[in-house]
């Protein structure tokens, strides 16, 4: 892998002709909120999807008598058909039958539905972050994510936002990764431990890094930031912006003035206006909102 970056502009030099040409051919996510007419010229590349309306509906191969039928439409895209528009599928579910999270939904229509169907998915728990998608407009976990129970109101899902998809519902979070490598998230000393096994810390210094270290990376925030949105190649982003803070915030660390270094330039931290989008989707309840302005708090005493 890539030495890591000493600053944003060394990450976008050396990453970004790598990056694009590996999803050149791929979708854009995009969240249908409105119709949009006429835009297509100007956001070729974030055209909504085909309308759940000109596809057929999958239904349930079997159906009780006393069925409680769900309509969930989910975005679909595959990269072995790249020159076809992506489309909202729409499948019909028996919830007396599916499991309480939309990530149970999701499993029984893969199961026995539409094996085609593709999405992460892993512990079940909320705790690895791999079922981040939109859902019904809010950037969540799948698995934490409660299926309405009115089946009057149809369900939508999503990719996140503003990735390039891998296919269905699967985000590349590549440039997400390759960002989060970049602070170096891990703890930096240039002196050993007094009693040469570990590192330690009062209780006070170590109640500093609660709302930072349960950070699962599901990217959810940083997907839900207008900024991130518009400058992902050199903004941090909540997420990562976040993790940085968690280390700038560790009293066991010795490297902090290399940290905010890195930071210390018109984009990697300052493209945030505290919209607080993230704040407000985090599936785990953090505040990158907060973290953020403790950065800028700390570079400006620094």
């Amino acid at each position: 892998m890539a030495a890591l970056r000493t600053s944003t502009s060394r990450l976008l030099s050396s990453s970004l002709p790598t990056l694009r040409s590996s999803i050149a051919i791929r979708s854009y996510a995009t969240v249908e909120v409105t119709p949009i007419k006429k835009l297509g010229e100007a956001m070729s590349a974030t055209q909504p999807p085909v309308s759940e309306k000109h596809t057929p509906t999958v239904e349930e191969p079997s159906k009780s008598e006393n069925a409680k039928t769900k309509t969930f439409h989910v975005y679909r895209w595959s990269p072995e058909r790249p020159t076809e528009k992506p489309q909202m599928q729409s499948y019909t579910l028996d919830l007396n039958k599916t499991g309480p999270m939309v990530l149970d939904a999701l499993i029984r229509i893969k199961n026995e539905v539409d094996p085609t169907l593709t999405f992460r998915r892993s512990c079940r728990e909320g705790i690895c972050g791999s079922c981040a998608m939109n859902i019904d407009g809010v950037n969540t976990l799948a698995c934490l994510c409660r299926i309405p129970t009115d089946t009057k109101h149809e369900s939508r899902i999503y990719p996140l936002p503003h990735t390039y998809v891998v296919k269905d519902l699967v985000p590349d979070l590549t440039q997400f990764y390759k960002q989060y490598k970049s602070i170096k998230p891990y703890l930096q000393r240039s002196t050993k431990a007094e009693d040469g096994r570990e590192y330690r810390q009062s209780p006070s210094d170590r109640k500093k890094l609660d709302g930072l270290y349960e950070c699962i990376l599901c990217a959810c925030c940083s997907t839900s930031c207008p900024s991130y949105w518009w400058n992902s190649e050199q903004y941090l982003g909540p997420a990562v912006l976040l993790q940085s803070y968690r280390w700038l915030a560790d009293s066991r660390d010795e490297h902090k003035g290399e940290r905010k270094a890195m930071l210390d330039n018109n984009m990697s931290l300052y493209r945030c206006h505290t919209i607080l989008n993230c704040s407000r989707t985090c599936p785990k309840g953090l505040n990158p909102g907060k973290a953020i302005a403790e950065i800028k708090k700390a570079m400006a005493t620094a």
